[in-house]
């Protein structure tokens, strides 16, 4: 009879993670949702790199997760 690995430990860290990560995205879609705190006459050319840095990062995060892009099966 095989013996069932326990794994208590790292369920709680797994969950623990996920906690963050949920955090971080909502913490992110208020910021959206308050149009990354720019005024539609406040915005330039800085705001827009700004918001291309954050979608290449997060594009990073979809291709990982969905394994497209880069990594891709």
């Amino acid at each position: 009879m095989l013996k069932r690995k326990d794994n208590t430990r790292a369920l709680a860290a797994f969950l623990a993670k996920k906690q963050q990560i949920d955090a971080m995205l909502q913490r992110i879609v208020a910021l959206s949702e308050d149009h990354f705190q720019v005024s539609p006459d406040d915005v330039t050319w800085g705001h827009v790199g700004s918001l291309e840095d954050y979608a290449a990062l997060l594009k990073r995060i979809t291709d990982n997760a969905f394994h497209e892009g880069e990594y891709a099966d």
